[in-house]
């Protein structure tokens, strides 16, 4: 479950992990933009994206989006738990900063100075420099892959990102989607290469893990896809095919 497609990260990777899984991708595009609602409305409409994919049965529900974890998590694992597992999203802030830093942070003025994301940064980055940067609108336009827009919001983020950075933590799942876009605004000429990390891997493996499977990615392909869109069952969005992971699950994954 996520905001908007920025689901498409974690599903990927879960794809990749088990070609055989059934996946459920259950979004809100009639509620977007979360990131400036308050908690309270974070927490209610996460709740109704979740009951919508919990609808199907899964065997674990991935909560595929930072802003619901920052807010949403405690009592999306109240509401499901122990019947059904939920994965939240953390921000790669521990590997990022097992590199000695300079770490930026970019993420959705909802979870950008955050107590949840402080505490993080105070148990994984203590004595590293850390920056976090918010990126206002940068989320919405690769929900709708408006190209000015992802540029406007990808160099405005770069602005407020300290030049001499050797890691980009992205700290929102749809960012993951233009990840190498966001590496040529940062990347400095004359530095090592610029390291981003994205959560996606890591989610998908913990959700295996999780449920007592272990990866398979030479399983048969196979597994089926279901997109729920603000409660109503429906094709992958067109706009989804304008990112790689996109046309990867629709080219693999049978509807169902």
């Amino acid at each position: 479950m996520d905001t908007g497609i920025g689901l498409l990260a974690a599903a990927t990777a879960v794809r990749r992990l088990r070609p055989d899984a059934d996946l459920v991708l259950s979004s809100d595009p009639d509620g977007m933009p979360w990131g400036p609602r308050t908690p309270e409305d974070i927490r209610a409409r996460s709740l109704v994206v979740a009951e919508a994919a919990a609808a199907h049965r899964p065997d674990a529900l991935i909560v595929a989006c930072n802003t619901a974890t920052v807010h949403a998590l405690p009592v999306l694992r109240e509401r499901f738990e122990p019947e059904l597992p939920v994965i939240g999203t953390v921000p790669a802030i521990k590997p990022a900063a097992a590199g000695g830093g300079p770490v930026a942070i970019w993420a959705t003025p909802a979870t950008t100075g955050s107590p949840y994301q402080r505490g993080l940064i105070r148990d994984f980055a203590d004595g590293v420099a850390v920056t976090e940067v918010p990126c206002p609108g940068l989320a919405e336009a690769v929900q709708y892959a408006d190209e000015a827009a992802i540029t406007l919001a990808v160099a405005a983020a770069a602005e407020l990102t300290a030049p001499d950075v050797r890691a980009v933590v992205l700290g929102c799942t749809h960012y993951e989607l233009v990840a190498e876009r966001i590496r040529t605004a940062v990347q400095q000429p004359g530095l090592p290469p610029l390291v981003l990390h994205g959560s996606a891997g890591a989610v998908a493996a913990q959700a295996l893990r999780r449920i007592g499977e272990q990866p398979a990615p030479d399983a048969p392909a196979g597994g089926t896809l279901t997109v729920i869109l603000s409660g109503r069952e429906e094709q992958l969005p067109t706009v989804a095919l304008r990112y790689e992971e996109g046309r990867l699950l629709r080219a693999v994954s049978p509807a169902r």
